[in-house]
């Protein structure tokens, strides 16, 4: 990266702005947005280990838009093996379906609506084949323990997994299909093109008279735009955290066992004893698979952690929206100059760096890696989205949202001590830099954190072809930045209404 003018303190995203270069760059869909540290990910965005945030639907969905998620250092290792295993058995291409029986009620059905954007439950009989399907709309005016048989919509349209590879025309009334299911772009546009003839956004996938899974409109787009991120055995990819006290290495061991695919250290302060004895352990294990430890913020943090094992270091002191680790303590770094800083001190040494945390718009994406960062991980973004745990929740005025809270708040802190005595895990939960319990309001034009991705990705893609680089290295290479005013960066937002 180069500057216009050199700066003269810290800067957060906020502060900067890009300028466009001369470039050959053709297309956005030229771009490569593929991360460069080993981790295989297709897009450079991560799915932050908070307990509000990723789960087992965050982290199918990262994977299967190429991403990744790491679930939280607080789950029991028995709860990791499961989900692990779970999400190891999802289909890269098709997702995966709510579903009940035609004698479920319609309050069963309402209940778990909100667990997907597209609000569809698949119902199905004993043997798995597709009766009908659900929609809100279709429990309007109806008595809530009515059965879903007297309720659903009959034939829906139902596409045959042979219609996604391609071998036969696929499309049924309910029937049975044979065949994988597969994701070729042509198998994709001819799914697109039943559901635009049949006047439908979603539709249920068999295989040998099965469900298999769903596809809507938007997912069949996505699947040409996106590839997964998958494993040498064609799984979808997931890495999960582990804390730096206790028996580390028996817990990365079980980790490692269970199939995740990224072991991420992770602590509050990355720069410290502990978290240097918790690498000497895990990397005794020869795990075969990229190491990430943190939060650190200095280039010297950096090296010795690069020096102890680390192949990634996270980099993020503060600047997250459930963290009050700054107003507490005045710890922490403004985190575009933060991620600068590491990210050269990680590559001379041989590592990379993932900027954690404070972004809030596509442009903050994009500047974390023009600073040099090989993926971006965001949390409170992502929480109020339908794929992460939360509960969805409605307020007063009938805005949906999920509550977020700070993996160092005083609720995070007792979750994680529950097996502690009262006494102890009360006097823990004094210490908190985070905070406990916040609204993260659902946006209607942007549901799901696959709308997230799509707008992030959208944006990194334009400003990479303004930059005139058509992969991450030369972003990084070619990116030119000035430094603005308050008013400047104000002057860029839109204006919603007229004035």
């Amino acid at each position: 990266m180069r500057f216009l003018t050199e700066p003269t303190t810290d800067l957060t995203y906020s502060d900067l702005f890009l300028v466009p270069s001369r470039s050959d760059v053709t297309s956005r869909l030229d771009v490569d947005l593929a991360a460069d540290d080993g981790t295989g990910s297709v897009i450079p965005l991560v799915a932050a280990n908070m307990t509000a945030v990723t789960g087992k639907r965050m982290a199918e969905t990262m994977a299967r838009r190429g991403g990744l998620a790491v679930l939280p250092q607080d789950v029991p290792l028995d709860v990791i093996r499961d989900v692990t295993a779970w999400i190891k058995t999802r289909h890269p291409v098709l997702e995966t379906p709510v579903t009940l029986s035609p004698a479920d009620t319609v309050i069963d059905a309402l209940h778990l609506m909100g667990k997907r954007p597209h609000g569809a439950i698949m119902v199905v009989d004993d043997a798995g084949a597709v009766t009908g399907i659900l929609r809100a709309a279709d429990c309007e005016g109806q008595d809530r323990f009515a059965s879903l048989a007297t309720v659903m919509r009959h034939q829906p349209l139902v596409l045959d997994a042979s219609l996604l590879d391609g071998s036969t025309d696929g499309s049924t009334d309910g029937g049975s299909g044979t065949g994988a299911a597969g994701g070729s772009s042509a198998g994709l546009r001819r799914a697109f093109d039943a559901m635009d003839a049949a006047g439908t956004d979603i539709a249920p996938v068999q295989r040998d008279g099965v469900l298999a899974g769903v596809l809507t409109r938007k997912g069949a787009l996505r699947s040409t735009l996106y590839r997964p991120s998958l494993d040498a055995s064609g799984r979808l990819k997931v890495a999960a955290a582990v804390g730096i006290n206790g028996d580390v290495a028996g817990r990365a061991a079980e980790l490692l066992a269970a199939g995740v695919n990224v072991l991420v250290l992770d602590t509050a302060h990355g720069h410290q004893r502990k978290m240097f004895d918790a690498l000497a352990a895990v990397k005794g294990l020869n795990p075969g698979v990229p190491v990430v430890a943190g939060n650190v913020v200095t280039a010297e943090a950096t090296r010795e952690l690069i020096q102890a094992g680390a192949d990634i270091v996270k980099v993020g002191v503060g600047p997250g929206a459930m963290c009050t680790t700054r107003m507490m303590t005045a710890v922490g770094r403004p985190q575009f100059s933060a991620v600068l800083e590491c990210s050269a001190a990680a590559r001379a040494a041989g590592g990379r760096v993932w900027a954690d945390g404070g972004v809030r718009y596509p442009r903050d994406v994009a500047l974390a890696l023009a600073a040099g960062a090989s993926q971006v991980m965001i949390g409170s973004w992502f929480a109020g989205t339908h794929e992460s745990p939360g509960d969805l929740q409605q307020d007063a005025g009938g805005r949906m949202f999920k509550e977020s809270f700070g993996m160092a708040s005083a609720r995070a802190v007792q979750n994680r001590n529950q097996r502690e005595g009262a006494f102890e895990k009360d006097r823990k939960a004094l210490f908190e830099e985070g905070i406990s319990t916040s609204r993260m309001f659902i946006d209607p034009a942007r549901p799901g954190v696959e709308d997230l991705l799509d707008m992030i990705t959208a944006g990194l893609r334009s400003s990479m072809s303004y930059a005139g680089a058509a992969d991450l290295a030369s972003f990084r290479e070619r990116a030119v930045a000035g430094i603005q005013s308050a008013a400047g960066y104000e002057e860029g937002r839109p204006v919603p209404q007229s004035w």
